[in-house]
């Protein structure tokens, strides 16, 4: 069983998106879960500001676009 959260992802560049969190109580089943779509680990206390609930999630490194998602993709009419 897992919940959901909502979390906003901000990157150096300024760049922002609206991430839906999966939250297991069970690692190996977030492993799992991680590991069929490709997902990154988001720990709450460390990736959230001073862990606050309702704090950003401050990303490092370059912004890019998520095309394709395990055996999830966007049409290639929606790409651009």
């Amino acid at each position: 069983m897992y919940q959901t959260r909502q979390v906003q992802a901000v990157w150096p560049n300024g760049k922002y998106r609206e991430y839906r969190l999966y939250c297991f109580a069970e690692a190996t089943a977030a492993a799992a879960f991680r590991d069929h779509f490709e997902g990154v680990m988001f720990d709450p206390k460390r990736d959230r500001e001073n862990g606050n609930v309702r704090g950003i999630w401050r990303r490092t490194g370059e912004y890019g676009r998520i095309l394709d998602l395990g055996p999830l993709t966007v049409p290639e009419i929606l790409r651009d």
